[in-house]
């Protein structure tokens, strides 16, 4: 459910995932306007749906027209998958797992890659040596961004325990309103003209913003005082090479692009509608990029 709504890939990977498994059960697009998004919610356990998924402008109209909202919603201040149980109407929001599954994956499989290549030829046989693995707790992290996604971001970035956020937003304001609302120490503001030497010492950088997307201006950011140990994350999957990514990988850092975020915020709603919980493959992914137009 969203307005406008055709640009969404999520019949997609539902799609994939109802057919893998068999399951008698269609997932498909609702055009609601703004005005009518708490209706529309209301009226779904009468029209005999398991839930829904809302996206831009409806995630604060899921709080209003939910009777149950958990606790991860509220802290988030927006919800984006409905589910309903007896007639009662369930918010959450799973962009946040979808985030922090998507990170760990991506890092963790870089990690291996590069001790692989590391350790080729390098002696380690006969003892057992374990690949390193991405830890939250590393430093400090950027994000770029005061929005809606950025706030499901934050808050799993605060419960994964990152010790220290450095939040740099093109209106000051917001970002201040933001950390304010999420009411945690661990948030420092940082001027947008001062995002750049934000990110000596940092552990992670996400963008959050829609900069560097197709048909938006571009994200420009100097990488200069990025540690190479740093790992950079960009929300953005269109194009999945964002211009962030491809700076920070030609410098020597790990990057993880934002595909598997969408694909992964969308496994806790699938279990809860059709009572199976899917996995998100190779296949999926590269089904979701030949959708994508490859870019």
């Amino acid at each position: 459910m969203g307005w406008p709504v055709a640009h969404s890939r999520s019949p997609v990977i539902h799609g994939y995932w109802l057919k893998k498994h068999g399951i008698d059960g269609s997932y498909g697009l609702l055009q609601v306007r703004p005005e009518n998004a708490v209706a529309a919610i209301r009226a779904l356990p009468d029209q005999g749906y398991a839930g829904c998924n809302c996206t831009v402008p409806h995630k604060h109209a899921a709080l209003l027209a939910a009777d149950v909202v958990d606790d991860l919603a509220r802290r988030i201040g927006a919800a984006n998958t409905i589910v309903v149980r007896g007639g009662v109407i369930h918010a959450t929001n799973t962009d946040a797992e979808g985030f922090l599954q998507n990170l760990v994956q991506g890092a963790n499989a870089l990690l291996r890659e590069k001790f692989i290549a590391s350790t080729q030829g390098a002696g380690h046989a006969g003892f057992l040596v374990s690949a390193p693995e991405f830890r939250f707790d590393a430093g400090p992290a950027v994000v770029l961004g005061a929005g809606g996604a950025a706030r499901a971001v934050l808050v799993a970035l605060l419960d994964a325990g990152v010790p220290h956020i450095r939040l740099a937003n093109r209106t000051r304001t917001r970002a201040n309103e933001l950390a304010a609302e999420l009411g945690h120490g661990k948030v420092e503001i940082v001027g947008w003209d001062e995002r750049e030497a934000a990110l000596a010492g940092a552990a992670l950088l996400v963008n959050t913003t829609s900069m560097g997307m197709q048909g938006q201006e571009p994200l420009v950011l100097r990488l200069d005082d990025l540690p190479e140990t740093a790992l950079v994350n960009d929300i953005v999957y269109a194009p999945l090479e964002t211009d962030l990514l491809a700076a920070a990988r030609a410098r020597g850092n790990l990057a993880v692009d934002g595909l598997g975020m969408l694909l992964h915020q969308a496994v806790p709603g699938f279990e809860a509608w059709f009572g199976v919980r899917p996995a998100v493959t190779p296949e999926l992914r590269n089904i979701i990029v030949r959708d994508l137009g490859g870019k």
